[in-house]
């Protein structure tokens, strides 16, 4: 969510400075979490496999997300390279992901009431 969050910020600046020479748009490198999962923390949490189907569950950091620069088709005279029809549709499919997860989160909080017993 995070990660949505600060690709929003990017994805506002581009639109805000299409009409601004020289501006070359940003935008967030792709989420991977194969990478996160590579970037453990010292503080990793112990667990006892009691069954064999059991995972190991380890605390990773979260660190913050690199912007990079676009490389743009399209470039004004001004030198712009901020097409706002992308940048417009990446804006509606960045909320349309931060969306879903957001259900996600909210269900899954409901289930974990309904285990302690707590109506949602």
């Amino acid at each position: 969510m995070r990660w949505h969050q600060t690709r929003q910020g990017l994805l506002a600046e581009n639109v805000a400075n299409a009409d601004t020479p020289g501006y070359q748009g940003r935008d967030l490198a792709p989420y991977s979490f194969s990478e996160r999962l590579g970037q453990v923390s010292s503080a990793d949490l112990g667990t006892r496999t009691t069954r064999p189907m059991h995972i190991s569950v380890s605390s990773s950091s979260v660190s913050g997300h690199d912007a990079r620069r676009l490389n743009s088709f399209e470039v004004t005279p001004e030198g712009n390279g901020v097409s706002l029809e992308d940048e417009m549709m990446k804006v509606t499919s960045n909320l349309m992901d931060y969306q879903a997860a957001t259900s996600l989160y909210q269900k899954s909080v409901r289930i974990l009431k309904n285990a302690l017993g707590r109506q949602a």
